[in-house]
């Protein structure tokens, strides 16, 4: 390493410490009913993505188990030998379950999003991405080297302009998540397919936090919104409410060939383990079979913003829904204290900092799993209140 080097590093890190923005690296250890232990402590988990607490069910563990035989690993990528029956029955369960014609599976959600975009979308297009998108729909927008517009979903009158002024450029694409997600709320899905379809483009949805979560059947905002049919792309996350890893892209026949031939972050990557298929494939089983999963986890989301309704200086992100509660405080320094006090009470919740949110808009993000009962979401609420009245003293 070159001296050089080594100092830029050095002062990179010192401005994060001195701007409350460095982090470090912590061992946690998860277990079961949104538990986990960090340094000899148990604490209950509210920093987890496992929506419907199948991570550590059985049943999933029993069909990765039973998978385990087959191997540890894939062995290469899926294209070359690694597309195992294990991958074929979970891509036919998925085109299933989501009511397409197939489904393509990803090493990853961040993969399923930048490989699908960079397949997709052609340097003579145009691309338009709303603000808020997860880091993957961002970095695929910029890779595809479209003329790519940032656009505000809560000011689509701005993104109507816009689309006015592509009609030289080769393709319109709208690209979006479904649930922001560290605001927690909702993409105006209908209202960005009325812009499409008046203006010939077609809309790509990242449903890593609506699937399993949102809709009669669960997949997604989507089928909440009755925009299925309206959406050229849908894309999805193993790792969420699933509860195991990986990503996916569901549509046509004809999509699925391209992207099985175009996506370059899968036909370069190393198939899933046949262990996560088989795991993902029961997870899928368990969440068409238990739908009282996902109306517990929303309505103890609900009775959760709703005892926040009213804190002193802070405030859950307005419009939220379902399991992300966002509670804006502002400062990193006052978050990373938050975050701090609430560990002491024996709860995990994290802040979130930029360069993940804008400067000023600091929170603690909490995740609930259908894991929280009522009870526990009301001490909750007390914890957090008494936080805030501290702090605004």
């Amino acid at each position: 390493m070159s001296r050089g080097f080594d100092e830029w590093l050095t002062t990179q890190l010192d401005d994060l410490e001195r701007e409350g923005l460095k982090r470090t690296r912590r061992v946690v250890t998860s277990e079961p009913d949104a538990w986990c232990v960090i340094e000899g402590r148990r604490l209950r988990n509210l920093a987890s993505n496992d929506y419907l607490n199948l991570a550590h069910d059985p049943r999933v563990i029993a069909a990765a188990q039973d998978a385990l035989r087959s191997g540890v690993g894939a062995g290469a990528s899926a294209l070359v030998s690694g597309r195992s029956p294990w991958h074929e029955e979970l891509e036919q369960t998925i085109a299933n379950f989501e009511g397409t014609e197939a489904a393509l599976l990803f090493p990853t959600g961040f993969a399923a999003n930048v490989g699908t975009l960079r397949a997709l979308v052609a340097p003579e297009d145009t691309v338009f991405c709303d603000r808020l998108n997860h880091a993957s729909l961002i970095d695929g927008c910029r890779q595809s080297q479209a003329r790519m517009r940032v656009y505000r979903h809560e000011e689509l009158d701005v993104l109507e302009r816009e689309l006015k002024r592509s009609t030289s450029t080769a393709r319109r694409w709208i690209v979006t998540d479904s649930v922001f997600s560290m605001d927690g709320t909702l993409a105006p899905l209908s209202d960005l397919c009325d812009l499409a379809e008046r203006f010939d483009a077609s809309v790509i949805v990242d449903e890593a936090h609506g699937t399993g979560v949102f809709g009669e059947l669960g997949r997604g905002v989507c089928e909440l919104t009755q925009t299925e049919h309206r959406v050229a792309v849908r894309i999805g996350t193993l790792s969420k409410a699933v509860g195991t890893l990986g990503g996916f892209v569901v549509g046509s026949r004809k999509l699925v060939d391209w992207l099985w031939n175009a996506a370059r972050t899968q036909v370069f990557s190393t198939a899933l383990p046949p262990a996560i298929c088989a795991a993902a494939n029961a997870a899928f089983q368990i969440i068409q079979a238990e739908p009282q999963r996902r109306r517990h986890l929303l309505a103890i989301s609900q009775q959760l913003k709703d005892e926040l309704s009213s804190l002193s200086g802070w405030s859950v992100v307005a419009g939220s829904v379902g399991p992300i509660v966002p509670i804006v405080i502002g400062e990193p320094t006052v978050a990373t204290a938050a975050s701090k006090q609430l560990l002491e009470h024996g709860l995990l919740v994290p802040a979130i900092r930029p360069p993940t949110v804008r400067r000023g808009t600091s929170r603690l993000r909490i995740s609930l799993t259908t894991a929280f009962q009522s009870a526990e979401i009301s001490e909750l609420a007390a914890v957090i209140r008494s936080i805030a009245d501290a702090a605004s003293t």
